[in-house]
């Protein structure tokens, strides 16, 4: 990963559309964002996203701080109006087998190489990604002060929350349209009770133990 170009210092107020405006000044545009939900989870796919914006979104911001009436709202306005969207889906078996981090910087690779726009620089959250192909920075807390991070967060978040609700389908004893795959109270008592499910990471220290206990 690269630093800002000379002449590209973000300031504090530069509001959320500020790194993307001094990346074009420069001439490094279309810029991605990209960002991944799910990392925390101890069942159900990793989801990671690439996003191009050539507009505004209103009411856009990072995921976390949406309710979810708010992010499906920006959800429908991203896809509807940026410039390309691409998504990829990691499961559960998948995050076990390659390690979760691995699984991660894999995704979100893919998730940039599937764009149809090619973008002339790269916004990623929190830490670098190598192999991207085009320079890029790593920004802290970066889907709160990046649009197209906060876009790709929001777009990752909708899309995870959405095959969670229809997991819990195949899945009723966890819960999953509530909690979302994540180590919830609920959750760790779903899991005591009834044991892992196939949607479950096995590699992780509380799946494993309910494992033991169910064995």
């Amino acid at each position: 990963m690269t630093r800002l170009a000379k002449g590209s210092t973000i300031r504090r107020d530069a509001g959320l559309y500020g790194y993307e405006r001094a990346l074009a000044r420069q001439g490094l545009e279309p810029v991605a964002g990209v960002d991944e939900a799910g990392r925390g989870a101890c069942a159900g796919p990793l989801v990671a996203a690439a996003v191009v914006l050539d507009r505004q979104i209103p009411g856009l911001a990072d995921s976390k701080l949406l309710t979810e009436k708010r992010r499906e709202a920006c959800f429908d306005l991203i896809m509807a109006r940026a410039a390309d969207v691409s998504v990829v889906i990691v499961p559960a078996a998948d995050c076990d087998k390659m390690g979760l981090h691995q699984a991660n910087i894999a995704a979100l690779r893919r998730a940039l190489w599937r764009l149809e726009v090619r973008p002339g620089y790269v916004l990623t959250d929190g830490f670098p990604v190598d192999g991207l192909g085009v320079p890029g920075l790593a920004i802290w807390k970066g889907d709160r002060v990046s649009a197209s991070i906060a876009a790709a967060s929001v777009v990752a978040k909708v899309t995870r929350d959405r095959l969670m609700v229809r997991m819990h389908e195949d899945f009723p004893a966890y819960d999953f349209a509530t909690h979302k795959g994540y180590s919830t109270p609920v959750h760790q008592a779903a899991l005591r009770d009834h044991g892992p499910c196939d949607q479950h990471r096995k590699t992780y220290v509380n799946v494993k133990a309910a494992m033991e206990r169910s064995a």
